[in-house]
């Protein structure tokens, strides 16, 4: 069906995981639907499902996703019921979902409320892995990755029929994440030119920026001048439109928001700002900094790669140092010549 190489099983229980909602905010809304698939060596070896009441309405627009209705889980047992014998059957096991962290955060939520702790078993997120070894993908959804090995299935979006069609598709993927990492750490030892690659590549994707650039520039006058919608051979359309963007009263703009509680559905919390705000800024009032990292939760900590560039001063002495390379270089060659002519 694929010719994905062979997985790598390896001789552990691993677990796939899926869960419907009665919305997206893991905050304020619940679980209804709960399936698990147990793995060994690559096989199914036990299943675990249940629906549950959430105690509350279904959102339409979850229930046009994966049509569970009010009615259906109605009669379905409490998540305190549910929960207890999910547990047992996930023991300590690793559990994979497509992105892991909504499921995690949706199980999270009754485990705190019920057991004052968190679920702490390992998760693996095949989003992740599937961005990871394709990260060219127009899309990373659980039916592109089916598409990508050669399945035909749909993705339904019941959790049971979701938790199998991963199933079926994770060791590949796996197997492949593992030999881009196994890869990844064979070069360790050629970083230096790999370094002088990398740069090569930025130079030509610089280069290819601006040209493409200029091209969109053409094309933007083109429209411009009247011009009609173009079809490439590849059937892509290009078309002209506008974009607009406002400047607004930021005082009068809080004072609405925060008078009708608007800003929640408005704002989004920027963490990496408030990092900056609480690491940098020597201005805030005293106590607000000491507040603010009172809030903090977690902390990630994710390694990233920074160029610094030579100094003016460095560029130069390099530049002369190459320079007088040159000449010397260039006298050698005169030497050896004048030799051979004699």
């Amino acid at each position: 069906m694929n010719n994905t190489p062979p997985s790598t099983h390896h001789n552990e229980t691993i677990v796939i995981l899926d869960t419907e909602t009665t919305g997206l905010d893991h905050k304020s809304e619940k679980v209804i639907e709960i399936a698990a698939v147990k793995m060994y060596n690559g096989e199914i070896i036990d299943r675990f499902h249940s629906l549950v009441n959430p105690e509350k309405e279904i959102r339409h627009a979850s229930f046009m996703i994966h049509h569970i209705s009010d009615e259906e889980v109605a009669n379905a047992p409490t998540i305190d019921k549910v929960l207890p014998d999910f547990l047992a059957f996930m023991g300590d096991h690793t559990f994979v979902a497509h992105n892991a962290l909504f499921d995690y955060s949706f199980i999270n939520e009754p485990m705190k409320a019920l057991y004052e702790k968190r679920f702490e078993n390992p998760r693996i997120d095949s989003l992740e892995l599937y961005r990871s070894v394709f990260p060219d993908e127009p899309s990373h959804s659980l039916n592109a990755l089916l598409k990508r090995f050669g399945y035909e299935e749909t993705v339904l979006h019941r959790a049971m029929d979701d938790a199998l069609c991963l199933a079926k598709v994770y060791y590949p993927l796996k197997t492949l994440y593992d030999q881009k990492h196994a890869w990844q750490l064979s070069q360790l030892p050629n970083v230096a030119y790999l370094l002088e690659r990398y740069f090569r590549l930025q130079k030509a994707a610089n280069a290819i920026q601006s040209e493409m650039s200029d091209l969109k520039d053409v094309f933007k006058l083109y429209f411009l001048e009247k011009g009609e919608p173009v079809t490439a051979t590849t059937k892509e359309t290009m078309v002209s439109n506008y974009k607009r963007t406002y400047s607004y009263n930021d005082a009068a703009v809080w004072e609405i928001m925060l008078k009708h509680e608007l800003h929640k559905r408005v704002f989004k919390l920027n963490p990496r700002m408030l990092d900056r705000l609480i690491d940098r800024d020597k201005d805030l009032p005293d106590g607000v900094r000491e507040a603010l990292v009172d809030t903090r939760v977690s902390m990630h900590e994710a390694r990233g790669i920074v160029f610094i560039k030579p100094q003016a001063n460095e560029t130069e002495g390099a530049s002369q140092a190459q320079s007088q390379q040159n000449e010397n270089k260039h006298q050698e060659e005169k030497t050896t010549e004048s030799k051979h002519a004699e």
